[in-house]
């Protein structure tokens, strides 16, 4: 399999306040590289939001702002490229917000979710959250919503899955984006 796992963590509820993001490559079944950035948002954070991933305001007062980090990502946002999630909807919306927000064209690539996938294969669990899917699969998640720790569990996830049920499963779970 050949993908992109993306994790975005927001300042707040706005989709275009990204404050950080992460892309683990996969080539071949394998990873083969990570991206992780920070990223200052043209929004306030929310205490919730900081509750939840660590990220604070001063952290990314020189962090680049979300154009300058589309600049070096955007390669892997194209037609009949496949980026995962965990709850990609979210992700995705997130990219949407910040793309819309700065007046920059709108990404096209396929999307699957690996909420949606181990729903589909594990719908014995009573939830599909990334901690327990990642519990079950004995798979490391030493900093839930830090946006990397989160990315390679998403690649993991999906690379396990693969492993036990092969790709078959997932071509119905695809969308375009």
């Amino acid at each position: 399999m050949n993908f992109v796992a993306m994790d975005f963590e927001t300042a707040n509820y706005q989709r275009h306040s990204a404050c950080s993001l992460a892309l683990v490559m996969v080539e071949n079944s394998q990873i083969v590289d990570e991206y992780y950035t920070l990223i200052k948002p043209e929004t306030k954070f929310f205490w919730k939001n900081i509750q939840i991933h660590g990220i604070r305001p001063q952290d990314v007062a020189d962090a680049p702002k979300f154009p300058e980090v589309w600049q070096t990502i955007y390669p892997y946002f194209q037609e009949n490229n496949l980026i995962v999630a965990h709850n990609a909807s979210f992700d995705n919306s997130v990219l949407a917000g910040c793309l819309n927000y700065y007046n920059l064209e709108p990404a096209r690539f396929l999307s699957l979710c690996t909420v949606k996938t181990s729903r589909k294969l594990y719908p014995e669990f009573s939830n599909h959250r990334l901690n327990t899917i990642c519990d079950f699969l004995q798979i490391p998640l030493d900093h839930h919503h830090d946006a990397l720790a989160d990315s390679r569990a998403c690649a993991n996830i999906l690379l396990e899955e693969e492993k036990h049920f092969g790709t078959e499963p997932f071509k119905k779970l695809v969308t375009a984006k």
